[in-house]
């Protein structure tokens, strides 16, 4: 399916033996897969990464160079994406010097293209400046979930956020099935619409100010000047605690604590790094859980907590969480060594993160912030750029955090488990923190403890309750209707939003496979026999 818009007559001027592409979007819109289809070969890593990475190749006779650029969140402004991820943007054009003949904006048709996914894309966009706009061209990915629909046809239903994308982009889009790299003829197409619009642009490639890749080189150079002085900080205050502590540090036991938010923290997968195999349910859980295991000549006690929402306040934390933060104490007597605090390096930390994290460690007092150190995960998101820097470009917000936990902070990469070494420094660090903390562990108050314990029996006792209401509702139900209730037939719909386990849901209830677990846009209508009634199961698409 080719781009649409005004054409350049046909001829030799048109055809271009080198070609120059930068790859824009948000994540998961399918840029990266993009760039392998491209390219006709799997050149780029489909994880997430920090920075760009440029991949060169032989395509329909002409010489392509590409440039993935990491990717912004879907529907978020400007504001919330990371500065180094802002910068890696504006300098992609660097990377392909003199300058990229056009920016493939990737769409995934598969997703609703609302009002914040517009904003999203012209604030990110406008990073470089307003003549990029007649330099790109929409790329729709996932072309499979059109079906027979028309991409024309689809931006005329999607309504007024993409069409104005469209028109801004000069009605220049084209539409990508990466499911299907063996139709040459969908990278041909997109090649012709690049030189097209090359020609449109009386042959010229997009072109920055000098001034404003200096502006952002100088910005770097003092970012690398202050996380060069944060790890020299770092270094020094681990050589003074194993000059005064010796061999007295090494602890036969661990006990440790694992706190963050839900949702893409890592904190479940950092308890299975930690103890080298999958100890912890990776699903979301309301209680806490306890694991131990032997790791590198200690014994370890790792306690997850449930995990509260990124960026809410304590007060919107159901209470039985916040109970279960407490009594994480009590689950590793006499109290633990440390509590590993667990953010992703994938999430800008906002200062609404920050205010979440200080009022949910407060429920331990004051006390804790000796006790904790910052663990980020998703390490392989950051390719070259060293944990120092990150913290650095991030913002006022996490450098007060790292500080407020005494410039105590570990990097894992939970994809790499096989790296013993990330797991064995991090339990010298949180020696040399114990150290630190004269040899003591994390204390609570007793009474505190006795107050939760009072309350956690009385939730118990309405639970019980509720459970033998309902248990006797359908007791009296069955006795009432008796044989009556049978019914030969059963017609049910399945509504929810997406990711719920909907169509999951349908293939339970029919015992097999009917749904395709993929998002769809149409209802679908499945039947089948279960224990002894005929069942018409129909999906919904999710909101």
């Amino acid at each position: 399916m080719a781009a649409s818009g005004s054409h350049t007559p046909s001829g030799d001027y048109l055809h271009l033996s080198e070609l120059r592409i930068v790859l824009l979007g948000y994540r998961v819109a399918g840029k990266t897969s993009s760039g392998n289809t491209i390219l006709g070969r799997e050149e780029f890593d489909l994880r997430t990464a920090v920075q760009c990475v440029k991949r060169q190749g032989e395509v329909a006779g002409r010489h392509l160079t590409v440039v993935d650029t990491p990717g912004w969140w879907a529907n978020h402004p400007l504001e919330n994406t990371h500065e180094l991820l802002k910068q890696e943007i504006v300098l992609s054009v660097s990377l392909c010097p003199p300058g990229p003949h056009t920016f493939l904006l990737v769409i995934d048709v598969d997703d609703s293209f609302t009002e914040e996914y517009r904003r999203a894309v012209e604030e990110h966009l406008g990073l470089l400046s307003e003549k990029v706009w007649s330099h790109t061209i929409v790329l729709f990915t996932h072309g499979d979930f059109l079906g027979d629909t028309a991409i024309d046809q689809h931006i005329e239903r999607e309504g007024k956020a993409l069409q104005w994308l469209v028109e801004k982009c000069g009605n220049r889009y084209h539409v990508f099935n990466n499911k299907n790299r063996g139709d040459s003829t969908q990278i041909t197409e997109l090649l012709n619409n690049i030189e097209e619009t090359v020609a449109g642009n009386r042959g010229g490639h997009y072109e920055i100010k000098g001034e404003i890749l200096l502006e952002i080189e100088e910005k770097r150079k003092a970012e690398e000047e202050r996380a060069k002085q944060r790890l020299m900080k770092v270094q020094e205050q681990r050589k003074t605690l194993r000059l005064l502590m010796g061999d007295s540090l090494h602890l036969s036991e661990l006990r440790i604590v694992l706190l963050g938010y839900r949702g893409g923290s890592g904190k479940s997968s950092a308890g299975n790094t930690i103890l080298g195999r999958e100890a912890f349910d990776l699903k979301t859980t309301a209680q806490c859980v306890k694991r131990q295991g032997e790791v590198a000549g200690r014994q370890v006690t790792v306690i997850d907590t449930p995990g509260w929402w990124k960026n809410l306040p304590v007060e919107r934390t159901p209470e039985l969480v916040k109970q279960e933060i407490l009594l994480s104490v009590s689950l590793c007597p006499p109290g633990p060594h440390t509590f590993l605090l667990v953010i992703s390096v994938g999430f800008l930390y906002t200062e609404e993160d920050r205010r979440a994290v200080e009022e949910h460690l407060t429920l331990l007092c004051e006390t804790v912030w000796s006790h904790t150190i910052v663990l980020f995960t998703r390490g392989d998101c950051l390719g070259d750029t060293t944990i120092e820097q990150h913290i650095e470009s991030e913002g006022e917000a996490l450098k007060w955090l790292v500080d407020k936990c005494g410039n105590r902070y570990h990097i894992l990469n939970n994809e790499n488990r096989g790296d013993v070494t990330q797991v064995t420094e991090l339990l010298e660090k949180i020696e040399e923190m114990v150290a630190g903390n004269r040899g003591g562990h994390f204390e609570i108050k007793r009474e505190l403890l006795e107050k939760i314990e009072v309350w956690r029996r009385k939730k118990e006792d309405k639970a019980k309750e509720l459970c033998m209401r309902v248990k006797k509702q359908r007791e009296i139900h069955r006795t009432f209707i008796g044989d009556s209730l049978h019914l030969s037939e059963l017609r049910i719909v399945l509504l929810g939003s997406r990711d719920a386990g909907k169509s999951s849901a349908g293939n339970t209830i029919l015992g097999r496979e009917e749904f395709d677990l993929r998002t769809a846009a149409q209802c679908l209508k499945r039947q089948g026999e279960v224990a002894g009634r005929q069942v018409t199961v129909v999906d919904t698409p999710g909101w």
